[in-house]
């Protein structure tokens, strides 16, 4: 049961928060709950298969590589 006071605190913060926050709020909730999603397994990932070009390819490993080694400080 949800206590009602509690859940107009935290949809009033909720409100605060932009679009990604709202989610990383949601995931912990699950996670809190239990519920967090199950990933794909790879066999159903297996028809996108040799769909990137190679050129294709090395820049999307050029982006994660660029963008994935950044860390926002004031993120938290």
């Amino acid at each position: 049961m949800v206590n009602s006071v509690m859940e107009r605190e935290i949809i009033a913060q909720l409100e605060k928060l932009n679009l990604q926050q709202q989610l990383q709020v949601l995931n912990f909730a699950k996670s809190l709950a239990g519920t967090v999603p199950v990933g794909v397994p790879g066999k159903e990932l297996l028809r996108f298969a040799g769909t990137l070009s190679h050129e294709e390819a090395k820049l999307m490993l050029e982006a994660i590589e660029e963008d994935c080694g950044q860390l926002n400080l004031n993120e938290w």
